[in-house]
């Protein structure tokens, strides 16, 4: 019954009584839905509805806590900043108070830690913040980051910013919307237009996808090809599981892919719901 400490991530602590209306107008999910061991996976665009950041959100006390990556963190804090304006919200990285854990396979979350779900699948498990002081040792970790790694990449769930291109990839291409991560009733957010637009009228032509690879993994960028012609780009990828970006009309062409040597077996889980391509 795993439980990780996933070193690669970090906590934005968003305060204050503005908190959730703050939140509301900028990320692409209904963040009044995070609550007593429900999370809330959004993520914050540009104006132009291109990705910058994916984070799960989760409601404790009088804050929320985005966990996120701990790259993006500054980013995020710098970036939220800009929107405060006259609302009544306070956003600060707590990295240093608040480490990040995931559990699947059964794992119970341990005592004394703010636990959810994740929002994206049942099989996913669940998320959980605690004191950065307490891992280690009331509470107890018993697999790596990448056992996880590889738990994520079976299910085709994407890593941020390693399966999307911060200010390049559309969000639904991440795939945000068959795992939960948009609303498409809550109303304006920042780069609503374009994701809407590229619902609404087919304009997709891409996905990630998973994949299986026989080879050496490709590093993430590779180039993947079909009969000599680029088709997509590799992402993440680990023990023979991976993410590819891929067009949608040579899922239904078929033949061999390729990816720096390796062959490319695309893996359609029954969870996605793949759009024809126009």
């Amino acid at each position: 019954m795993p439980i990780t400490l996933l070193t690669g991530r970090g906590v934005v602590e968003v305060a204050g009584p503005d908190r959730v209306g703050f939140l509301q107008g900028l990320v692409s999910n209904d963040v009044t839905a995070a609550g007593p061991g429900q999370a809330v996976w959004a993520a914050l665009l540009t104006p132009q509805g291109k990705w910058l950041a994916d984070f799960f959100i989760l409601a404790e006390d009088e804050r929320l806590l985005l966990d996120a990556e701990a790259a993006q963190v500054p980013m995020l804090v710098q970036r939220l900043s800009r929107f405060k304006l006259r609302a009544k919200v306070t956003l600060r990285d707590a990295c240093s108070d608040l480490s990040v854990l995931a559990g699947w396979g059964g794992a119970i979350p341990p005592a004394g830690t703010l636990a959810a779900r994740d929002p994206r699948l049942p099989e996913a498990g669940w998320r959980a913040l605690v004191a950065a002081h307490l891992v280690g040792g009331s509470v107890m970790t018993d697999a790596t980051e990448a056992d996880y790694d590889l738990h994520r990449l079976r299910l085709g769930l994407p890593d941020g910013s390693r399966d999307l291109l911060p200010e390049k990839s559309v969000l639904l291409e991440g795939p945000f919307d068959e795992l939960g991560g948009v609303s498409w009733t809550k109303g304006c957010y920042m780069g609503q237009e374009l994701t809407a637009r590229t619902k609404y009228r087919g304009l997709l032509k891409r996905r990630i996808i998973p994949v299986t690879v026989e080879g050496g993994l490709p590093p993430a960028g590779t180039p993947v090809l079909r009969d000599g012609v680029e088709v997509g780009e590799m992402r993440s990828a680990r023990d023979g599981h991976g993410l590819a970006l891929l067009r949608l009309d040579i899922l239904a062409a078929g033949g061999t892919l390729s990816a720096g040597g390796a062959v490319l077996t695309p893996r359609v889980p029954g969870w996605m719901n793949l759009p024809s391509a126009a």
